[in-house]
């Protein structure tokens, strides 16, 4: 068992803090933005809230943290009353979050500057996965670090990955925000096209699924699609996020992403047309409007 930090009880920390709770068996203090919310988690799994990252992360051997973006991130990990001020030597600080590569590398340094490990690893399984503990997890970071916090991580994940050191992590949840992107299009322009030829979109599933054409995206979002229901899971206003974060970061390493920048002004539309908080395979309605 180890003495364990989490902080940000959003829609996937609030589970991922859970199994590392009830799974993992580790003694565990969270912390939340909003206090109350902090203090039903302790309730619920039987744990400890504190006031401040700093304080949440005093005494920890890991501390994990899940917010929203880069400023986020910086604010409670080295700002005021952040999480690296009140963590130990050879402890270890593991993020969660959806974020750029940059900011991975500046944590790094600035862990190591505390006598403080790093490794970013943001996780992909949606909020589905964050509450069924079967998250995939990509790291970046030391080796022998990584080796020390994989049994930790493996309370909310079904995959652990190092994919290179720090900043790594962050670059491969980059590719896998590009592949979504161009998956729920195309799923979202084949049903378009599959209903005004008058075809039954369950009879064509079933039988494309099972082809070249079969994905988790078509298989888990095409009944909600066709239905028009956008309530399940990862929202368009985080995926242009992350979108956001994938394209600034091909205007640095040069790389061409024609449909994923495409994709990203249709996710644009859905905003003007209040889908906001609807989940990303809401470019149908994109479509259909």
């Amino acid at each position: 068992m180890a003495k364990v930090a989490f902080i940000g009880l959003g829609v996937m920390g609030f589970p991922m803090a859970g199994h590392l709770k009830t799974k993992g068996g580790h003694d565990v203090t969270v912390y939340n933005r909003t206090a109350e919310k902090a203090a039903a988690w302790a309730e619920k799994f039987s744990g400890h809230a504190a006031p401040t990252p700093a304080e949440a992360a005093t005494g920890a051997d890991f501390v994990f943290v899940c917010v929203g973006n880069d400023e986020d991130l910086r604010s409670v990990t080295s700002g005021e009353n952040g999480a690296l001020h009140g963590m130990k030597p050879d402890s270890v600080l593991i993020d969660n979050t959806t974020a750029s590569a940059e900011v991975a590398r500046e944590l790094y340094a600035a862990a190591k500057e505390k006598g403080v490990d790093f490794i970013d690893a943001p996780v992909s399984g949606g909020q589905a996965g964050a509450e069924n503990g079967a998250l995939t997890v990509m790291c970046g970071g030391d080796e022998a670090v990584f080796e020390r916090a994989r049994p930790v991580i493996d309370a909310y994940a079904r995959m652990v990955g190092l994919m290179g050191p720090a900043g790594s992590g962050q670059l491969t949840k980059m590719v896998n925000q590009i592949c979504i992107a161009g998956l729920v299009q195309g799923l979202a322009e084949a049903l378009h096209f599959g209903k005004r030829a008058g075809l039954d979109i369950e009879k064509v599933v079933e039988v494309i699924s099972k082809g070249a054409a079969g994905s988790w995206q078509m298989e888990n979002r095409h009944k909600t699609m066709n239905a028009g229901k956008y309530d399940f899971g990862f929202a368009v206003d985080w995926m242009r996020k992350d979108l956001g974060i994938v394209l600034t970061e091909a205007r640095r390493n040069g790389a061409k992403l024609p449909v994923t920048a495409v994709v990203d002004q249709f996710y644009g539309d859905v905003q003007a047309m209040g889908g906001n908080r609807w989940d990303t395979s809401s470019l149908l309605a994109r479509l259909e409007k």
